[in-house]
């Protein structure tokens, strides 16, 4: 699993929406956010671009909430708190991950200034 990479100071995109689709719809593994019905290039270009830029930055804001969430589980005042091993664990990590996430979540939490 990749390293998080926050980037505090830089504006946050606006994701292109993410809409739902239909049941019959994504039952259809050709079908996805219906790329497929757009014949100009130039515009399934635009719309593969947005869409991907829209699932990194939901990518990048659920991280984060992945980091707050470790750092509130391992926070030492819980009487129910979980060890790094534990949230590696639940989460799928690595335990060594696990800690890099607490702490990155810790920052988040304080406000920290996380940019490289």
């Amino acid at each position: 699993m990749a390293e998080p990479t926050p980037r505090r100071n830089e504006p946050r995109l606006r994701p292109a929406p993410l809409l739902f689709e239909p049941a019959e719809a994504s039952a259809d593994p050709e079908h996805f956010f219906d790329l497929e019905s757009i014949d100009d290039p130039r515009a399934l270009l635009d719309r593969a671009t947005e869409l991907t830029q829209a699932f990194r930055v939901a990518a990048d804001r659920a991280m984060e909430f992945q980091a707050i969430a470790a750092a509130q589980l391992a926070d030492p005042r819980r009487f129910d708190r979980l060890t790094a091993a534990d949230i590696a664990a639940r989460a799928e990590w690595t335990e060594g991950y696990a800690k890099k996430m607490v702490e990155f979540g810790r920052g988040l939490m304080r406000g920290d200034d996380h940019s490289d």
